[in-house]
């Protein structure tokens, strides 16, 4: 029997492990086909992460940018949605074991299951400096910037009020950028005149990247434009000096101590556990290795897409972890099952199509890079919403994004800047403890 032959008394079972952007699409392919389906994922929602950074600086809601999957799949009754955490794949069983202890057996198993934020062998610094990757990430990042602003507005010392007041974000990518940027709009613009004590344009922003220029992915010109912009708005941008060390105090780089009580993580991501569940070659960063029709070396019958994997780009370097080549991924993917379904066994080898790379700074400028055009300021600023907005999940919430930024570009103000919950594991030195 081929990987792909199924018993004749029963339907080939299809489990997809992740409902990014590579599981879900792979699902959409095969909407109402003659399998069975298992998506199943640790949360319950499907999260557009392009859009996380402006949850986490207030200027979306989190229903905003996140859908129930079940909901998404209501209409599939090919697929069964589960929530449950993944621990391990046995492979000469053909099952995937999850936390509570139960077992779903797969004919074709799809691993997506995306990517966190890495240390460098640092993991002690995330207590100090959070990364980006979930809605419960965002939430603590906007709790701790808007709780900076309240402990600086009681704080009678001027010296610790600077502490407060002071933003380091480590990590020159589009994450960082954006984040730096659209911080330094809301202490400029959003919070102008909430304030009694202190004057919140006086934050001091700063963005810290280890390499020589920031958005290192884009032409020079286009990473000059994103510098430049990022200091018209007042961010600090420090280059070629990485961080060495972050605590409660603040951030050590360049043998100089930069004192700041909110600091945030953008600097480098770590994959799912997917190659030791599989006993594969990973790269540094723990992404399997996969063969060129993104199946795991040695198991023609798991496919391992979007942060999970890297992938080679014939001869343009590697693959972006970026969600367009997810949404390929998977259905190249589905389209290599279909025709494996249909007896045909030839390997089907990915290209990825690359449409361009887009970054924004604040709320009135971007960088767009198609390769065929170039564009920067405010033209850019709209050609990157308008992408956002399309890529969107349903009518609602591509209206509530667009109104929201135009508020936002015509006033300065935003709905959410909620300080919710609290975090066990902020200690006494954090923001937002009172301290």
């Amino acid at each position: 029997m081929t990987e792909t032959q199924t018993p004749s008394n029963r339907k080939h079972r299809l489990v997809i492990v992740g409902g990014g952007f590579g599981g879900l699409e792979a699902v959409h392919s095969f909407h109402n086909a003659d399998i069975d389906i298992a998506l199943i994922d640790q949360r319950n929602h499907h999260l557009f992460q392009p859009l996380l950074y402006q949850v986490a600086t207030s200027t979306l809601a989190t229903s905003e940018i996140a859908w129930p999957i079940r909901h998404l799949l209501r209409k599939y009754k090919n697929v069964k949605t589960l929530l449950g955490t993944v621990e391990g794949v046995d492979t000469a069983a053909r099952t995937v074991l999850l936390a509570d202890g139960e077992a779903i057996p797969y004919d074709t198993l799809v691993l997506a299951t995306g990517a966190r934020h890495a240390y460098f062998g640092h993991d002690d610094w995330e207590r100090y400096a959070p990364g980006l990757k979930t809605l419960e990430d965002a939430t603590t990042i906007r709790r701790r910037i808007l709780t900076a602003f309240e402990e600086a507005e009681r704080e009678p010392d001027p010296v610790r009020r600077a502490e407060y007041l002071t933003f380091v974000i480590i990590g020159g990518g589009p994450t960082g950028v954006e984040i730096a940027g659209t911080i330094a709009d809301l202490a400029r613009d959003t919070l102008k005149g909430d304030f009694r004590v202190i004057d919140p344009a006086t934050a001091h922003v700063v963005l810290i990247e280890g390499g020589p220029r920031v958005l290192a992915a884009f032409s020079e010109d286009m990473s000059a434009y994103a510098k430049q912009a990022l200091e018209r708005l007042g961010v600090t941008v420090h280059l070629g000096n990485p961080v060495t060390e972050c605590h409660a105090d603040g951030v050590e780089f360049g043998g100089q101590l930069l004192r700041a009580k909110t600091i945030i993580w953008a600097a480098g991501v770590q994959a799912s556990p997917a190659a030791k569940w599989l006993n594969v070659p990973a790269d540094r960063a723990g992404r399997v290795i996969v063969d060129a029709d993104l199946t795991a070396p040695g198991h023609p019958e798991i496919f391992v897409i979007g942060d999970t994997a890297t992938v080679a780009n014939g001869g343009k370097g590697m693959v972006p972890g970026i969600a367009p080549a997810a949404k390929q991924q998977g259905v190249h993917i589905a389209k290599t099952i279909k025709a494996r379904l249909a007896g045909d066994q030839s390997p089907r080898a990915f290209v990825y199509r690359h449409a361009g790379d887009l970054a924004t700074i604040g709320k009135r400028a971007a960088v767009t890079d198609f390769g065929w055009i170039k564009l920067k300021g405010y033209i850019a600023w709209w050609l990157w919403g308008i992408a956002h907005i399309y890529f969107l999940i349903g009518l609602r919430n591509r209206l509530a994004v667009a109104l929201s930024w135009l508020w936002i570009s015509v006033s300065g103000a935003r709905s959410a800047r909620l300080i919710t919950q609290r975090d066990a594991a902020e200690g006494a030195d954090t923001p937002g403890n009172g301290a």
